[in-house]
């Protein structure tokens, strides 16, 4: 079986370590990391990964305008948002957009790894 392909977007350096340390302890799992909403685009058209993980906050575009960017891109895209407490509106909108999940930040190794797998 190929292995999943997966787009980290964040733009903190920190929690894009956090979720490649978090995925290595599961199956082996390709990654590509993005620090920009326009980067995270780009990339998704690019190489369509498996599944996407992105940040509710963005530099140049904002985690809700890639989700809606990549989902007229692929209809059925796999895009798990990451937010920080707090931001439930902001959750809720991304769902309402089409969004398949949410995790809040901070979170444990094992809840992204569950969280990931269901998708996969």
């Amino acid at each position: 079986m190929e292995k999943p392909l997966i787009l980290i977007a964040d733009d903190a350096m920190f929690m894009r370590k956090v979720v490649k340390r978090a995925l290595s302890q599961g199956d082996t799992i390709t990654l590509w990391k993005r620090e920009t909403g326009v980067e995270a685009v780009e990339k998704y058209k690019e190489y369509q990964p498996d599944l996407m993980l992105l940040d509710i906050t963005m530099p140049e575009r904002s985690g809700l305008e890639v989700l809606n960017e990549v989902l007229a891109f692929t209809r059925n895209a796999k895009v798990i948002m990451c937010s920080a407490v707090g931001q439930e509106q902001v959750i809720a909108e991304a769902i309402r957009c089409g969004a398949s999940d949410f995790i809040i930040k901070p979170f444990k190794d094992e809840e992204i790894l569950k969280i990931v797998t269901a998708y996969l």
